[in-house]
Formats: C-alpha cells, sequence, structure tokens
C-alpha cells in the first residue's frame, strides 16, 4: 500500500505553524489522529519520546513514539521526523514512521505531511481503513490551517460538523492535496528520520 500524503498551504508565519503543531498540548487540539500526547523525557543523541492516545469510543489506545524537530535549516524549511509504536492489538496502525516538512511560500507555509504504518488487521482490512486514516489527517490539517489563518479555535469545529455542508467555513478534507502520482512520499523524508530512535 502507498504511504499517505498531505498537504495544505497555511496563510500564517512559520513560528505560528511551528507552534501550534509541535507543542503537544496544542498538537491534540486540532488531530483528529491523537487525544492525548505526554512528553516522556529526551533523548541522548537529539529529539524528545513521548505516550500517545487515540481513544476509540470505550477504548482508549495507547502507544509510544520519538521526534526531532530541526527548526534551522540552510533551505530555509524546517522539518519534525517521528517514529512511533503500540502493542495494542485492536490499534489499526502499529509501528509506522514519518514526518511533516515546512517550506515557507508567498504569504505563508506549504506545510506537508508523509507517512507509512504497518496494518494493525491485516493488508486486505488495510484496503479499506488506510483512505479514513488519509481523508482524518487531511480533514485535521484542514482544522489546522482554519485555527492558524482565523483563531477559530479547533474544538469549535468537531467531527460532527462535516455535516454542516452549509456551513462554508468549515475544515474540509477536499482542500488539501493528497496524493503526489508517481512519487514515494517517504522519499522525500528529512535524513532525521532515518537516524531516529525507535520509541
Amino acid at each position: 500500500m502507498a504511504a499517505l500524503y498531505v498537504e495544505v498551504v497555511v496563510r500564517t508565519t512559520m513560528d505560528r505553524l511551528w507552534a501550534l503543531t509541535q507543542d503537544p498540548a496544542e498538537h491534540v487540539r486540532w488531530d483528529l489522529r491523537f487525544s492525548r500526547i505526554v512528553p516522556t523525557g529526551e533523548m541522548s543523541g537529539g529529539g524528545a519520546r513521548f505516550r500517545y492516545e487515540r481513544a476509540i469510543g470505550p477504548r482508549t489506545i495507547r502507544g509510544t513514539g520519538t521526534s526531532l524537530g530541526e527548526r534551522h535549516r540552510r533551505d530555509g524549511t524546517r522539518t519534525s521526523a517521528l517514529r512511533f509504536d503500540t502493542d495494542d492489538r485492536l490499534s489499526p496502525l502499529r509501528d509506522g514512521r514519518g514526518y511533516w516538512r515546512y517550506t515557507p511560500v508567498d504569504g505563508g507555509v506549504r506545510f506537508v505531511t508523509g507517512y507509512d504504518y504497518t496494518p494493525g488487521f491485516g493488508r486486505a482490512a488495510d484496503r479499506l481503513l488506510r483512505p479514513v486514516v488519509l481523508w482524518m489527517t487531511a480533514w485535521s490539517f484542514d482544522r489546522l490551517r482554519v485555527w492558524a489563518e482565523t483563531g477559530t479555535p479547533p474544538e469549535r469545529w468537531p467531527l460532527a460538523s462535516v455535516l454542516a455542508f452549509w456551513r462554508r467555513d468549515r475544515p474540509r478534507a477536499s482542500r488539501c492535496v493528497t496524493r503526489r502520482p508517481g512519487r514515494d512520499p517517504m522519499r522525500d523524508a528529512p535524513d532525521s528520520l532515518g537516524s531516529l530512535e525507535a520509541p
């Protein structure tokens, strides 16, 4: 199965977008994929360890991860590399890795992610689940964009807001680019991903 890719242009400053995405307390406010992220320490080679949770109905899936951000790169971009894992047998995503890339553009920042994971329920089930995970990522990215550009807190746009078709200002996954035909998104991963410690 192809790695996932999402891209959106956010009309804000690099520093503001970095703050909204790198602070765990802010991250969980806009990202549908996480309910809680708790830092657990720093790594000797740089980067940080964390625990994460995702509540799905009465069950909470828990896992661990490592991340490493690069704020000062020669080309003016910033990156953040991530690895994660869980031993929860009911998690649709097991071990995985990915990155965020922040690229300055006229009037804002192009925010990109590429990531891949081992399916928790096998490849056949993942053919159905992977598009859902992709949609969740894209919808979350647009909810982040709305927050950064308008100041509207992401809590004002719960998941149920996808049914508010009459609201043109609501977050929409369709505003994001989710395909790169002919190119593996993981080829654009920063070098830091290759050296990042396992969770």
